[in-house]
């Protein structure tokens, strides 16, 4: 690829921004004031120096290693090429199949209330086919011009939530955002830190692009580290505005569309109209990049044979397998979980594959580089978060615990399957 084409340092980093500051941040965000009730910025925080651990050994490895299978190129490189690393690159997939349906619940959750239609279970099933059916059609064709339309996008969800954190800030009520220290809270600001995991795991997106970055042995390292603490204190600065505005109780009430809500007391409808339309256009956005992407993990694990060949065809005007079964299995998941499941299993996934993409950074530091210590730091607190996210799931959320007990034999399963027939 020619350099002039390539992404450059503020391409990928604004990329990577507005995948986190986009359907996560309005979908889930009444979730984890459920959770965490006012130490929703803490949680915020606390999140964010999880996906600081995990960024450490992305931008040691995403420097080095460049290539656009991401964390599963750090994994093959560190664990070799065996049943492990084909179940882990099945998985990979399937977080991309389940962030479709996170995007598709949040989508729908904006858009009934804003166009007056009880938020009912069938309305909401049929709202999800269609807005599924649509991307997916989309999907079928060139998005060449909605790639050059990803950076616009962008600085308009930004801008419009700059409006409600500058307009929001006027009217704050502090005693509403004091933190809470006693034992029922600390529980409630970890086990909302650890959903909200998810929220910041945009950044390693930059790796499965990392051959069409300008410089990526510079590039990729600082657009990570960058787009996490930009996005750190947006997320911290929009929690601190819809909480000291917005009583708890009305926030969880809208958990659906908790932001448009929670610009009503300081921007009037006019606010409510505002979020909406942006909530809708970020989620449109990464639904788009989401299915597009997933279809395309799907091409580049099948060249490696770590999936199979059916995957690997083109999409465009031929065989369109991977973006059906992709697609397909994203709608699956919307009908028949809920949005607060579907972000715990997503957060589970992902957790897991950090996990490796770690242990992975151990045997290979000697020859990429990083300090031992702080590799096995890093990993102790990963385990952690993914043995805590495991017990909350089973205290709070038992059917998320057992769909993510089958996700991770089922993708065994199918790996072994598959090389039994390769």
């Amino acid at each position: 690829m020619n350099t002039n084409k390539k992404l450059s340092l503020p391409e990928v980093t604004s990329m990577a921004v507005g995948t986190m500051i986009g359907a996560s941040i309005f979908s889930i965000f009444g979730l984890g004031a459920k959770i965490a009730g006012k130490d929703l910025p803490e949680a915020f925080i606390l999140s964010g120096m999880y996906a600081l651990v995990v960024a450490y050994s992305y931008a040691i490895l995403g420097g080095k290693i460049i290539s656009n299978a991401g964390p599963i190129a750090f994994i093959r490189k560190g664990l070799g090429d065996n049943i492990l690393v084909g179940a882990l690159s099945i998985l990979m997939w399937i977080t991309y199949v389940v962030s479709i349906s996170l995007f598709v619940k949040g989508f729908a959750g904006y858009l009934l209330p804003f166009i007056n239609i009880d938020y009912t279970a069938f309305n909401i099933g049929i709202t999800e086919v269609l807005v599924l059916a649509f991307f997916t059609a989309l999907n079928y064709f060139s998005s060449k011009t909605v790639g050059k339309a990803e950076s616009y996008i962008v600085l308009f969800k930004l801008s419009i939530l700059l409006v409600f954190i500058l307009a929001g800030f006027m009217s704050i009520n502090w005693e509403m955002v004091k933190p809470g220290f006693d034992a029922n809270h600390t529980k409630g600001l970890f086990n909302a830190s650890i959903i909200f995991f998810l929220s910041y795991m945009g950044f390693g997106l930059i790796t499965n692009f990392s051959e069409n970055v300008t410089n990526p042995g510079k590039n990729v390292p600082r657009a990570i580290f960058i787009s996490i603490f930009f996005v750190m204190i947006f997320y911290v600065l929009i929690s601190v505005v819809t909480i000291g505005n917005l009583p708890l109780a009305n926030i969880i009430e809208a958990q659906e569309n908790a932001l448009a809500i929670a610009a009503k007391p300081f921007l009037g409808n006019f606010g409510f109209i505002l979020i909406t339309i942006g909530a809708l256009f970020s989620i449109s956005s990464a639904l788009n990049a989401t299915i597009f992407g997933g279809a395309n993990i799907a091409y580049s694990l099948a060249r490696y044979g770590e999936l199979p060949k059916f995957f690997e065809r083109k999409v465009w005007f031929k065989s369109t397998e991977g973006l059906n079964i992709t697609a397909g299995l994203g709608l699956l998941f919307a009908l028949f979980f809920d949005l607060s499941t579907i972000a715990s299993i997503t957060s589970t996934i992902f957790t897991v594959i950090y996990i490796f993409v770690l242990i992975s950074h151990l045997k290979l530091y000697k020859k990429y580089g990083g300090n031992k210590i702080i590799i096995i730091i890093n990993l102790l607190i990963l385990f952690s978060v993914f043995i805590a996210l495991m017990i909350y799931q089973w205290d709070s959320q038992r059917s998320a615990f057992y769909a993510s007990l089958l996700t991770f034999p089922g993708a065994f399963v199918l790996e072994y399957l598959f090389r039994s027939y390769r």
